[in-house]
């Protein structure tokens, strides 16, 4: 047979996926290795897709989504942050995966660089390579809580860059970037007329500060594509829907694409995700204090038992370095599963400025962030890693506070 698409055959699979599939066939093993939230999707909006169901809502909508749920969009972004969106600038898609896809496709052509900052989400690199860009990393470093510095980005354009992307709050990091750095980054894409593509999938997730929408700031709007969705606020993972926002002549080169892949998102999930934005700011509200909840305590537990951790600002993933092990990112997180059930992403995964760390997701019960904690200190315990502090610690560590 003749061989299959080069690009396709040299992207290796996800290495989330990979401890992921593992530990499936595990049934004590406790995971921290998936971004999914926890919590069953709040019932309003699980009634109000059941309502949808029941009226017939079972057909195709127009390519771009309905018009009700981009209209819904505009009025979300403009009170959140005041960005004017219209609904013709809006495009709802399958998860906000397709809305980069899409976004890649539109602006990339063949040999376009794209600067990304890593790590990053699994899915960036191969993304842009799929696309038939060249995908030009941005290193950062634990030492300065992985900020990705501007001067970094005007270090690495060229005449064949195209476009920066960003994703603040970060998957894996949980970083936030400061809104004058962001700037200095609109700036930049000004001066050299390049697009941005901001996923900001996580902005409802903020534990210190406020959000900064890239598409608020000044110089930015007509030249970024915005992507947010369902999935982590309101714990819609499995619906499939999300958004893209774009000026009028972007989005539609996305929806093109759009019409002939994925056609259009689930009409019931996009009756849904009305319902969402309209009444379930409540519920966002509370599982976001959960989840600054098992932030605090699981920060703590892993710093107590010899895991250096920095605070994650958002989103709901801890970083932990595990250097001080002697370990590979990869071996840690093997060792780490075979001898104690627990699962761990490889920092490296998300590009080379991962490598010494492992990401762990706190979206969680507490009660397994409590037995997480309790046998990684038993995995240190027996190399003699535990610090001098860490029995005592321990009595405190499960305080829920």
């Amino acid at each position: 047979m003749k061989p299959l698409n080069d690009v396709v055959m040299a992207t290796p699979p996800s290495g989330i996926r990979k401890f992921f599939d593992v530990a499936s066939q595990m049934p004590d093993a406790i995971s921290l290795g998936v971004g999914e939230p926890d919590f069953v999707t709040p019932w309003n909006i699980r009634e109000a897709a059941i309502y949808s169901l029941e009226q017939g809502y079972t057909t195709y909508t127009s390519n771009a989504g309905l018009i009700e749920l981009r209209e819904a969009v505009g009025r979300h972004l403009n009170t959140l942050y005041r960005v004017d969106y219209s609904a013709n600038d809006i495009l709802i898609t399958v998860g906000v995966s397709e809305g980069l896809d899409l976004a890649f496709r539109a602006i990339i052509n063949p040999g376009d660089e794209v600067l990304y900052a890593e790590p990053c989400y699994v899915s960036y690199l191969p993304g842009i390579r799929l696309a038939g860009g060249v995908a030009v990393g941005i290193p950062s470093s634990g030492d300065e809580d992985f900020r990705i510095r501007p001067e970094e980005i005007a270090a690495r354009i060229t005449p064949r860059t195209k476009a920066i992307l960003l994703c603040f709050p970060s998957n894996p990091t949980g970083v936030t970037q400061s809104r004058e750095d962001l700037q200095a980054i609109v700036d930049l894409a000004v001066k050299h007329d390049l697009y941005l593509i901001s996923d900001e999938v996580y902005d409802r997730l903020i534990y210190k500060g406020e959000h900064t929408c890239v598409a608020s700031l000044p110089g930015a709007r007509d030249r970024t594509v915005l992507l947010n969705g369902f999935s982590k606020a309101y714990a819609m993972t499995g619906w499939r829907v999300a958004y893209a926002c774009a000026p009028e002549p972007i989005s539609e080169a996305m929806n093109k694409i759009h019409q002939y892949s994925m056609l259009c998102a689930p009409h019931i999930a996009q009756r849904a995700a009305i319902e969402a934005l309209a009444n379930s700011e409540p519920q966002v509200r509370e599982m976001v204090a959960e989840y600054d909840r098992r932030r605090r305590f699981f920060v703590r537990g892993l710093n107590s038992v010899g895991l250096d951790c920095k605070d994650p600002s958002g989103a709901f993933y801890a970083f932990p370095s595990v250097r001080r092990t002697g370990l590979t990112s990869e071996e840690f997180a093997e060792a780490l599963l075979n001898e104690e059930r627990v699962v761990v992403v490889p920092g490296d995964a998300f590009g080379p400025s991962g490598a010494g760390y492992v990401r762990c997701s706190y979206a969680t019960s507490l009660a397994k962030l409590e037995m997480a904690v309790d046998r990684i200190r038993a995995f240190m315990d027996r190399r003699g890693l535990l610090p001098d502090h860490s029995e005592s610690h321990s009595k405190n560590v499960g305080s829920r506070a």
